[in-house]
C-alpha cells in the first residue's frame, strides 16, 4: 500500500525514550550514549539479564494502573491544541503491546483489575478518558510497522478532508510478558545489539517508547514527502530472501528521493539476516547516502519506533547533526553504514524505514516544508 497524496505536514511532534524526550535523546545518541542496560528478563521473578531500556519512573512489573500512565500524560500535555477524539480533529492510536503486560499479570495474580488495560480495545478506552480524548479514535497495531500505518492513515483522511488535524499518538511499554517472549526467541540475550555490524551472533535491546504528531495539509516546518507500505504475506516471521519484498516498499519512494541529497534511518535492530538484507538493499538502491540505526542505544521501541525516531530525525535536522549507529563498531554490512555522528548541511531529507514480522515493511520521505 503506497500513498499517492500531497504532502503531509507536520505542526508539532515529540517523542520520549529511556533518556527522555526528543531533544535530550538526540543529544544523548550524538554523544554515543547507550540507554540500555542489564536487567532480570522476569522482572521481579527474575531470570536471565537480557539489555532494556526503561524509562525513568516505570515500574517494569505491571501495576494497578499501569505505571506508565504518568509517562504517557508527560507527553500528551505537549500535544498542542484542544478538542481531539472530536469529528473533525480524529486521534490514530498506534501500538504493538497496548497493556498486553497487564494480561499477563492477571494470568499470575487472579487480580482482575488488570483486565482493565490488558486488551487494546480495553487500554485505549481507557487511555482516553485519562486523557480527554472523544471517541472520534481510530486504533491500528500491526507489529513494528504500527506507527507508520497511523501516519499514512492520517494522511489520508486529511487528503480526504474527513479532517482538519490529526493527531497519531504512539506507545510501547516493556514488561516481563513482551520481553520474554523475545527472549524465547533467543534474539534478546545477554548480548548488546550492533546494528548493521557484521558479526557471528546478532542480538537485539528493547525499549520504552512514545511519541505524537500533529499532521495537518498546510502548517509546519516538516512534510510526509512521500509514505509507502507492504507486506509480503510471504511467511509467519521471515522476509523473502532475495529483498524483493523490502524493495517493493521502497519502489512508490524512488520518484520522490531522485534529485534530494538524504540520509537513510534504518530499522537496524540488530538481528543479522534481517540486518544484512535491509542495509543491501539499500544500498542498491540509495548507495553513497549515509545509514544510520538508533536501537543499540535506545532499544527496540517496537510498534511505535517510526514515530519515536521520526521525532528524533526531526529534531536531528533542526540542530543539523545527525547521530550514528551507536554501538556499532567496523566491518559492517555496506560501505555506508555510519558509526560516527554527520553533519546535515549537504542534506534535504531523510528516508526512515521501518519492518516487521512476516515481512511487513514501511518506509517514509521526511523533509522541510
Amino acid at each position: 500500500m503506497s500513498a499517492t497524496l500531497p504532502p503531509t505536514r507536520i505542526a508539532a511532534c515529540g517523542a520520549l525514550t529511556a533518556f527522555g524526550d526528543e531533544a535530550v535523546t538526540l543529544a544523548a545518541l550524538l554523544a554515543g550514549r547507550r540507554a540500555l542496560a542489564p536487567v532480570p528478563v522476569l522482572g521481579a521473578d527474575g531470570g536471565d539479564l537480557v539489555p532494556l531500556a526503561l524509562c525513568a519512573g516505570h515500574s517494569y512489573d505491571e501495576t494497578v494502573p499501569p505505571g506508565w500512565i504518568e509517562l504517557v500524560r508527560t507527553l500528551a500535555a505537549r500535544i498542542p491544541g484542544e478538542g481531539w477524539g472530536s469529528p473533525r480533529r480524529p486521534v490514530f492510536v498506534t501500538s504493538s503491546n497496548f497493556g498486553v503486560g497487564s494480561l499477563h499479570a492477571f494470568r499470575r495474580t487472579g487480580d482482575t483489575a488488570h483486565l482493565n488495560y490488558g486488551t487494546p480495545f480495553r487500554c485505549v478506552d481507557w487511555l482516553a478518558g485519562q486523557l480527554g480524548w472523544g471517541p472520534n479514535i481510530t486504533t491500528f497495531s500491526h507489529a513494528c510497522v504500527s506507527a507508520h500505518l497511523g501516519l499514512l492513515q492520517a494522511s489520508r483522511v486529511l487528503a480526504a478532508n474527513l479532517a482538519d488535524e490529526a493527531l497519531v499518538f504512539t506507545f510501547d511499554f516493556l514488561s516481563p510478558f513482551v520481553a520474554g517472549g523475545f527472549h524465547a526467541l533467543k534474539i534478546l540475550n545477554a548480548d548488546l545489539p550492533t546494528p548493521y555490524q557484521d558479526r557471528a551472533t546478532g542480538s537485539i535491546g528493547l525499549g520504552d517508547g512514545a511519541a505524537f504528531a500533529v499532521l495537518t495539509r498546510d502548517r509546519g516546518d516538516f512534510a510526509l514527502s512521500a509514505q509507502s507500505l507492504h507486506n509480503e504475506m510471504h511467511h509467519f516471521t521471515a522476509n523473502q530472501a532475495d529483498g524483493s519484498g523490502f524493495e517493493a516498499c521502497l519502489a512508490p519512494l524512488l520518484a520522490a528521493t531522485a534529485g534530494r541529497r538524504f540520509w537513510l534511518k534504518g530499522h537496524g535492530t540488530g538481528t543479522l539476516e534481517a540486518g544484512r538484507l535491509e542495509s543491501s538493499v539499500l544500498a542498491r538502491h540509495f548507495g553513497g547516502s549515509p545509514l544510520v540505526s538508533w536501537k543499540g542505544s535506545l532499544g527496540h521501541t517496537l510498534g511505535s519506533c517510526g514515530l519515536v525516531e521520526l521525532a528524533i530525525a526531526a529534531a536531528a535536522i533542526r540542530v543539523g547533526r545527525a547521530p550514528g549507529t551507536v554501538g556499532s563498531e567496523a566491518p559492517a554490512f555496506t560501505p555506508d553504514v555510519a558509526l560516527s555522528p554527520f553533519d546535515l548541511a549537504g542534506f534535504d531529507s531523510v528516508l526512515c524505514t521501518s519492518n516487521a514480522f512476516g515481512g511487513a515493511h514501511a518506509a517514509l520521505l521526511l523533509s522541510h516544508a
